[in-house]
């Protein structure tokens, strides 16, 4: 597997990634997924302070009501929605209100707002395949990219870190895990993990709702099961991510990306409180973690201030409340998500990819009442087998295998 750059390609002074410091003017954010709970925790950060940050603009799936909600109190320049029609009725009530925010809509639009030449910041916090082209369009503009989006990673690892090391752009980790080992590596990790002293990245996993259930009992979980996560609030599909333990798998390979690391140089780790965001061991013995309350808050305004820090919202952790720490291995036998992924990352190319699209199809039907729990697993697995690996040199080539993955996903459900 090409190991690309480090992550941390800083913006020099002036550059378009720099963040605004007391006494300059207001930094411009663009947030691609604002009505997301990442996207609604990012504007909450932004709140908290006036005059720092500034919307330049703002993006939902079809959530219209709250993003209408959205510009009316941060008044945006461009909002942008899929669908014309909803872009319609935005436009619509905006005018009403005597705003005049300019709505937009579609795929085109998105990668415009990404990468407007007025635009500092890009918070990519759409959900799935659908963030890649926006989070590429920011990156190759040389913003500074806040990457919530992990798919982007997943499907276009080395195409994504050659953009980022061509254009200069700033790429900071946003994902509680990812943002929690940039803060515990050196600030200078290029060139490969071990040749600064580090032995082992520990990727933390708060297990989900089922972390000791077993496969039997999984067989008949349902979607308000999965989506009821213990400890952090999340959008449904991600939760059941987490359920299965996709979402670490998913991690993993972005971690590989993102750190410069080998699969077998990530130790994923089950921390049923997730107080312990994630580590990194050195060959000292030495073991450097980051904790705090799980609170999507704190990696959003880590990687909003970079290398500053600014007030979050989030209350400091109370370890005398917290009490104990407790670690356990993930058990890859009832939830094989992880293990796939693992397999996904060592064969490379398309791999990924395949995995990703195919994950997506198979939770849209567990949600929708189609599949179930385990079968998420199975339909993944099924489509890795099946679908012939190719090399993930060209953008094109990966977005093909992904529309490929998801109609054998479909096919296999009996959708097609």
């Amino acid at each position: 597997m090409v190991m690309a750059a480090s992550c941390t390609a800083s913006a020099a002074p002036g550059h378009k990634g720099a963040t605004a410091s007391a006494g300059s003017l207001p930094v411009n954010v663009t947030v691609l997924g604002a009505t997301g709970s990442i996207g609604t925790s990012t504007l909450d950060v932004i709140d908290r302070h006036p005059g720092r940050y500034r919307v330049y603009a703002l993006s939902a799936h079809r959530s219209r009501q709250a993003l209408l909600d959205q510009c009316r109190r941060h008044q945006p320049r461009v909002a942008v929605l899929e669908c014309e029609r909803d872009a319609a009725w935005l436009r619509e009530k905006l005018l009403e209100a005597g705003l005049d925010t300019e709505v937009r809509s579609g795929r085109e639009a998105l990668t415009e707002v990404a990468r407007a030449a007025e635009v500092d910041v890009v918070m990519a916090a759409i959900v799935g395949a659908a963030g890649l082209l926006p989070t590429l369009a920011a990156v190759e503009a040389g913003k500074r990219v806040l990457l919530a989006n992990k798919e982007a990673l997943v499907m276009s690892g080395g195409l994504f870190m050659e953009a980022v090391a061509r254009s200069g752009a700033t790429l900071l980790p946003i994902d509680s895990e990812h943002n929690a080992i940039f803060q515990c590596l050196p600030s200078e990790h290029r060139g490969g993990l071990a040749r600064h002293g580090v032995t082992q990245l520990l990727l933390t996993a708060s297990g989900g709702p089922f972390r000791d259930w077993t496969a039997d009992q999984l067989a008949t979980v349902t979607p308000d099961q999965a989506c009821a996560h213990p400890n952090w609030s999340m959008g449904r599909k991600i939760s059941v991510d987490s359920a299965t333990l996709m979402n670490k798998g998913l991690e993993l390979i972005e971690a590989c990306w993102l750190f410069d690391a080998r699969p077998e140089q990530i130790q994923v780790v089950v921390h049923p409180q997730s107080v312990i965001h994630s580590m990194a061991a050195y060959a000292d013995g030495s073991v450097i973690a980051q904790l705090g309350n799980p609170d999507m808050r704190t990696p959003i305004a880590h990687g909003l201030a970079w290398p500053e820090r600014i007030a979050s919202g989030v209350e400091a952790l109370d370890l005398f409340a917290v009490a104990r720490l407790d670690f356990q291995r993930p058990d890859d036998t009832a939830f094989p998500c992880l293990r796939l992924a693992r397999q996904a990352i060592a064969s490379g190319g398309t791999a990924p990819a395949v995995l990703n699209a195919a994950n997506e199809v198979a939770v849209e039907a567990f949600l929708d009442g189609r599949l179930s729990f385990n079968g998420i697993g199975e339909l993944v697995e099924r489509v890795l087998a099946d679908r012939p690996l190719e090399s993930a040199s060209e953008l094109e080539v990966i977005l093909a295998a992904d529309e490929r993955a998801r109609h054998d996903a479909r096919q296999w459900l009996g959708d097609s």
